[in-house]
């Protein structure tokens, strides 16, 4: 219970890190390395122009840096390589580092074994962001020193510092970070999954490839962890059985002694035998009826880790819109614009038209391929969206495609957010919504979904400015 290994001794160790990226994680492993005083050098495919922000946030630190190529004998130098999640487990550059001697890490391996305090880990192809930013909300009722980090644009790593063993850890964690854990057997005490459906097929050989990197974070699970399951979903419940931790379903009741419910219109945990309602669905303030699977999953994973209903009434009343996820932007000409560029799989995009059925919708979506087949997505937008807009991208062409069968209206490819957010202005009415829902990965016109998001989020305020009267949500 969150003794999950020895830390590593990093002082004078020769440590690569594979992949600087943009956002934090990079950095934050950068730093954390140096801090524990190792010989730091840093790689990137990327040019020292691309990685500006991130190259001026270590200016002064000790870090050798080769940008713009890897270099052979770099790999085979290190003692250890800790490689960004976006690099395959795979890569033939990790391969010969193996073949040296090097160790391979992530920085969900290092944090794992230098945290002193149980850590809740949280996946899912879709509803991960949602349920562990729901569930650290909970537990800051509880605990207000609550961590939350892992897949979410924070380093985990340099969290450290104000983690004791009582300090409740909340990570979102992907199947790529699964995969590094999997890889030195570590699993958190407390594993929730969400959901399983199509998902980065560009990345894995199959679905059930992808099943499996997803089951991972129960897998080395003991009898004294606990693995909350979506009862609801076929194919995460299907991975009930992946370790040795006790299995806590949330979803409908069937009458399990232990489990977070929906009971009529009641959230309920119940815990050997004894039932705490929570509250109402109607009360929540997260749009979309996927949320309440989300909440209850939060609300399990929480209670298990120690908080009561009551906190988990609080804190799930209390909880704001999770950026790039069905947030609210502003409202132009009385046309709302909602920004859910995380929406990134097929199953996040149905769950978007679905929590706004009874609306108009012009629907803001293509991008990078990740190997889904997006015919049944199509089909979907067609039955519940007025028109789409589409954004260029390797998959876009198959989407168009596929949208052009059913007969609804398409416009684009755009070639710049501003140009697909004023064509979908164009054709929105007052109380129509312009969803940004992409179902497809960001690379290509964006560096990555925040960004997606972002250029949206700005793209919308200078049509706002641009002589329309906006406001703010």
């Amino acid at each position: 219970m969150g003794a999950y290994s020895t830390p590593l001794e990093l002082r004078g160790k020769r440590v690569l890190v594979m992949g600087l990226g943009t956002r934090s994680g990079g950095l934050g492993v950068t730093r954390w390395l140096v801090d524990q005083g190792a010989e730091v050098t840093v790689t990137d495919l990327r040019t020292a122009e691309a990685l500006r922000p991130s190259l001026d946030a270590l200016a002064g630190l000790p870090v050798r840096l080769v940008l713009g190529e890897h270099r052979r004998e770099e790999f085979e130098r290190a003692d250890i390589v800790v490689r960004n999640p976006a690099v395959p487990v795979d890569s033939p550059w990790l391969e010969l580092a193996r073949a040296a001697g090097a160790r391979i890490e992530m920085e969900m391996t290092l944090f794992f074994r230098a945290c002193p305090a149980p850590i809740i880990g949280v996946t899912g192809t879709k509803g991960k962001t949602t349920t562990a930013t729901l569930c650290a909300e909970i537990l800051k009722t509880w605990h207000p020193g609550t961590v939350l980090a892992g897949n979410l644009g924070r380093s985990a790593l340099e969290a450290l510092p104000v983690i004791t063993p009582a300090t409740p850890v909340v990570l979102e964690l992907s199947s790529w970070q699964l995969e590094g854990l999997a890889e030195h057997e570590l699993s958190p005490h407390i594993a929730v999954l969400t959901m399983i459906s199509e998902d980065h097929l560009d990345r894995y050989p199959s679905m059930d490839a992808y099943i499996e990197a997803k089951r991972h974070i129960a897998r080395f699970q003991g009898s004294g962890d606990w693995f909350v399951v979506n009862r609801d979903e076929p194919r995460a419940w299907g991975c009930r059985g992946a370790g040795a931790g006790r299995v806590v379903p949330f979803g409908r009741d069937t009458g399990e002694p232990t489990g977070a419910f929906l009971i009529g219109d009641w959230l309920v945990w119940r815990f050997e035998g004894e039932e705490h309602r929570i509250c109402r669905r109607d009360e929540l303030r997260l749009p979309g009826d996927h949320v309440v699977a989300n909440a209850l999953a939060a609300a399990a994973a929480a209670c298990l880790r120690g908080a009561r209903s009551w906190h988990a009434r609080e804190g799930l009343l209390r909880a704001q819109p999770v950026p790039h996820r069905l947030e609210p932007v502003a409202t132009v000409r009385g046309v709302d614009f909602v920004n859910d560029s995380a929406a990134t799989a097929p199953a996040a995009v149905q769950a978007a038209l679905a929590t706004y059925r009874n609306r108009p919708v012009i629907l803001i979506a293509g991008g990078a391929d990740k190997g889904v087949d997006l015919r049944p997505l199509a089909r979907e937008i067609a039955a519940k969206a007025s028109a789409v807009v589409l954004l260029a991208g390797s998959a876009t062409p198959a989407l168009h495609e596929a949208l052009r069968e059913t007969g609804v209206r398409v416009l684009g490819p755009c070639g710049s957010m501003d140009e697909a957010v004023t064509l979908a202005a164009g054709l929105a009415r007052p109380g129509d919504l312009v969803l940004l829902s992409p179902g497809c990965a960001s690379f290509g016109l964006f560096r990555d979904e925040f960004h997606r998001g972002e250029a949206f989020r700005e793209a919308v305020r200078r049509l706002a400015a641009s002589g329309a009267e906006g406001e703010e949500p």
